[in-house]
This record gives C-alpha cells, sequence and structure tokens, in this order.
C-alpha cells in the first residue's frame, strides 16, 4: 500500500471520529436542555425586610416576646431596639445608629412612645421601607408628646406615674417617671395580673422632659405608614391615635376595640399580621 493511500485513510478515520464526537457532543447538549429546570420565576425573590422594634416608656425591649415569636415563625429576622427614653435629643440619634447599622429594607415598628423617636429617627434613612404605630404617638415637626396626649380626653396615666429624681451626668437632677404598683388599669387592663406585676417590675422609666421635646422631623411624610388603635387605650387616648394616623395617611389602620395600651401583650397575632401586610406591601 502507497503513503499516500495510508495517509488518506488515516485522515478519513479522523474526519469519521471527529464526526462521531460532534453528534455525541450535539446529543449530550440536546439532553442537557431537555432536562433543564423550567423557569419558575423565582430565581430573585423577594427579600424579606429586617423588622425592628422600638419600646416605649414603662417597658423594655421584653414587651415584644409575644409579637416576635409570630414573626419569627413568619421568616422575619427582628431587631428590638433598646430605647434610651431620654428624649428626642438622645432616642432618635441612637435608634438611628442602629437602622444604619443594619444591612437591606427595614419595616420599623414602634409602641407608644417609641412612635415618637422613629417618626425623628427614619428621617432620611433609605432602607426604611414602612413605619408601623401599635398605639403610638406620630407627633408631626414642631409637636411635643405633651400636647398630643392631651389633645382628646381620656388619658389616666399620669395620677399613677411615681417620679423619681436622678442625677445627670452634668452633675443636674432629672425625674424619671415609673409605672405604679397601682397602674394596671390605666395601662395594661387586659392583660393578668401576675404579666402585669412582671411588666411593672421589669419597666424602664422614662424622662419627664420626653414630653416637652418638640419633633425635630416627621418620617412618615415620605415613608408609608401603618397604624393600631388600640380601642381601650387609657394612656394615649383611642380618639387621638385614630387622629394622628389618618393625618399621617396610613394606608392601613387597625382597630382592637377591647384592647389596652399594651396590644402587643395582649393581641401579638394582630399587631404581627398588620407588621406583616406594611412588609408584604412595601416589599
Amino acid at each position: 500500500m502507497s503513503s499516500e493511500v495510508s495517509r488518506r485513510r488515516v485522515l478519513a478515520a479522523g474526519a469519521a471520529l471527529a464526526g462521531s464526537a460532534a453528534l455525541a457532543v450535539g446529543a449530550e447538549g440536546t439532553a442537557g436542555a431537555a432536562t433543564a429546570p423550567v423557569s419558575t420565576g423565582e430565581e430573585n425573590p423577594k427579600v424579606k425586610p429586617t423588622i425592628v422594634l422600638v419600646h416605649g416608656g414603662y417597658a423594655d425591649s421584653s414587651c415584644w416576646n409575644a409579637t416576635i415569636r409570630k414573626l419569627q415563625d413568619k421568616g422575619y429576622t427582628t431587631v428590638c431596639g433598646s430605647n434610651p427614653l431620654r428624649g428626642i435629643p438622645t432616642d432618635a440619634p441612637y435608634i438611628a445608629s442602629l437602622l444604619d447599622s443594619i444591612s437591606g429594607p427595614v419595616v420599623l415598628v414602634a409602641h407608644s412612645m417609641g412612635g415618637t423617636v422613629i417618626t425623628n429617627a427614619a428621617a432620611g434613612k433609605t432602607n426604611v421601607k414602612a413605619l408601623v404605630y401599635i398605639a403610638a404617638f406620630v407627633p408631626d415637626v414642631g409637636e411635643t408628646q405633651g400636647e398630643l396626649i392631651t389633645k382628646s380626653p381620656g388619658s389616666e396615666v399620669g395620677p399613677v406615674s411615681v417620679p423619681v429624681p436622678y442625677t445627670k451626668a452634668d452633675g443636674t437632677t432629672g425625674t424619671d417617671l415609673y409605672l405604679g404598683k397601682d397602674g394596671q388599669a390605666a395601662f395594661a387592663a387586659d392583660i393578668s395580673t401576675a404579666d402585669f406585676r412582671v411588666l411593672q417590675a421589669t419597666q424602664r422609666p422614662f424622662d419627664a422632659d420626653s414630653f416637652t421635646y418638640p419633633t425635630t422631623a416627621a418620617a412618615w411624610k415620605t415613608i408609608p405608614s401603618w397604624g393600631l388603635v388600640a380601642g381601650q387605650d387609657k394612656a394615649i387616648p383611642p380618639a387621638c391615635e385614630r387622629w394622628m394616623y389618618s393625618r399621617a395617611n396610613a394606608r392601613k389602620i387597625v382597630e382592637v376595640p377591647n384592647s389596652s395600651h399594651v396590644v402587643m401583650l395582649s393581641h401579638p397575632r394582630i399587631v404581627a399580621d398588620l407588621i406583616q401586610d406594611a412588609a408584604e406591601a412595601t416589599s
């Protein structure tokens, strides 16, 4: 056999092998395409926001425990802001710094005096997507809590508040207000006496001057808000809550007709559901 013939046969065999390989690759590629997962449209699922909860006066972060359990069961990351309760100049920057430490979207929730804090703290925070006010103050710029709590009749916490002097860092004397042992009817009428005793024993007092500081920002003017009215509230009158939420153009207002001021303790599921509404509407 000539060398030319041998060379042609080698080339022909190589071409045949190359063709077989191409067919094999093509077949494998076709099979791969046939078994590729079908798109469900969930490759980029919505990111759940972090829920940040801020307590008010006569309480601490533990007042949110029952609500937190409901939110965590729904898959939400939760953070409780420890409110200093010294007044807007201290409380708002403190909570604002907490917001700055959280990556991703935030739904900011507050109870009672915490409402004033988040109204100031959330101003200019682009990561805060919703504000949820739970039986809370919703002040406008220039307003004080002292003005708002007397806007409608019905608040009964004043007479059951116990003033205690304390020494400030600069050496001057301030006044802390504690909820007295006889304060259940005015503050937490719809929880058990045993639970009230624990709340009263673990409370954080607030500086009486908290009622005198004017609000410097109103985050609800640029951030969507939600509100819950406690129908039997004897701390912040229900009529005042309704008025503040309406003025803030709250997207949804829920009323719990038989609830005292501490609705997050007596009706945590309703509170958690409203927070979830805000989270889903802004995610």
